[in-house]
Parts: C-alpha cells; sequence; structure tokens
C-alpha cells in the first residue's frame, strides 16, 4: 500500500508533520514497514479539507493527529 501525506503550506499548518510522525509509528508498531510505503507529498489539490492523505488513491481529508490512529486502522488494517 502506498500512503501520501500532503505537506503543502496549508496542510503543514494544520499538522500534517505530526500526522506523518503518528504514521511512522502505527506503520513499525504493526510491522508493516514491507507493506506500506509512506511519503511526503506536495499538495493534493484539497487545501480546504484539513491534511489530505491519499492510501493507494483514495483520498482520506480532514486527518489530525488526533484521528489519524482510528483512519489508519479502518483504512490500512481492515484491508490488511
Amino acid at each position: 500500500m502506498e500512503i501520501k501525506v500532503c505537506i503543502g503550506s496549508s496542510c503543514h499548518l494544520r499538522g500534517s508533520y505530526e500526522v506523518i510522525e503518528k504514521l511512522k509509528s502505527l506503520i513499525a508498531e504493526h510491522s508493516l514497514e514491507n507493506k506500506v510505503n509512506l511519503a511526503a507529498s506536495f499538495c493534493l489539490g484539497k487545501c480546504g479539507a484539513g491534511v489530505t492523505v491519499t492510501g493507494d488513491g483514495e483520498f482520506w481529508e480532514g486527518v489530525t493527529p488526533e484521528t489519524v490512529e482510528s483512519i489508519f486502522k479502518e483504512k490500512v488494517l481492515g484491508n490488511k
């Protein structure tokens, strides 16, 4: 699975760095380093939606450091 986190200006101001750090931790916690590729991406075109993340092309909008774990469990662990 490929996960991309927007690091454009709007998403950066809304916590994209913290979202990336939390995703790194969750990937390691679940030993998914060989199954999940995490990358930063410049603007994904959804600036008004908060931190935008894509997982295999599906947009996950409005992700926050507080909601990223539940989204990870649903979208990543639910698919494994």
